[in-house]
């Protein structure tokens, strides 16, 4: 899709907040600092709009953007953040779960994986629980770029047998430096259009 108008609709905490509208829904989910940030900006051809940061668990609430008034893209905050306190963690675990099981809006969740390292155990979690939900799931290896293509291959069974994917569960390598992986992250977005 070509990208010229996105905007920030709400940040929300509850359903109530939840936009209003019938546009399908693509959820970015991840541990803190995985790139949720940085791929959303790639696929949006923007810098900067959705907002990165250094500091891990910065993004404590849903955050809606419309793109085109065709679909909204929402930022999740991030899980396995230890430094945020046990009750904040409780609280946006209820908030996330509620989304991802509840919302028809919904069409399906890109879950990110820092593509440099074996999945975490709450990356193996994560990808459990979606697909016990039946929640079309894509998942993106992110900062490949960090990483040498030579090792590329190796990374890539290690993250497929990690997480168990199967024949029909699709895995991306993406880099936000390079745009990898850009073109295929988009084809499935639109193929749950």
């Amino acid at each position: 899709m070509d990208v010229h108008n996105v905007d920030l609709t709400i940040s929300a905490v509850a359903e109530k907040q939840y936009p209003n509208t019938q546009f399908p829904e693509i959820a970015f989910v991840g541990r803190s600092n995985v790139g949720k940030s940085s791929l959303t900006n790639v696929l949006i051809n923007r810098r900067g709009y959705a907002r990165t940061s250094s500091q891990p668990g910065k993004t404590q609430t849903l955050n809606f953007y419309n793109i085109e008034d065709k679909l909204y893209f929402v930022d999740v905050p991030g899980y396995g953040y230890a430094k945020a306190s046990k009750a904040s963690r409780q609280k946006w675990g209820q908030m996330i779960e509620t989304y991802l099981t509840k919302r028809q809006q919904l069409q399906g969740v890109i879950a990110l994986i820092d593509g440099r390292h074996a999945p975490t155990d709450d990356d193996v979690s994560m990808h459990e629980w979606l697909k016990y939900y039946k929640i079309p799931t894509l998942t993106v290896a992110t900062k490949m770029d960090k990483i040498s293509r030579g090792k590329w291959n190796k990374q890539e069974s290690l993250i497929k047998q990690s997480l168990s994917l199967d024949a029909n569960e699709q895995l991306v390598l993406f880099s936000s430096l390079t745009k990898q992986g850009k073109n295929e992250v988009w084809q499935w977005i639109e193929g749950r259009m």
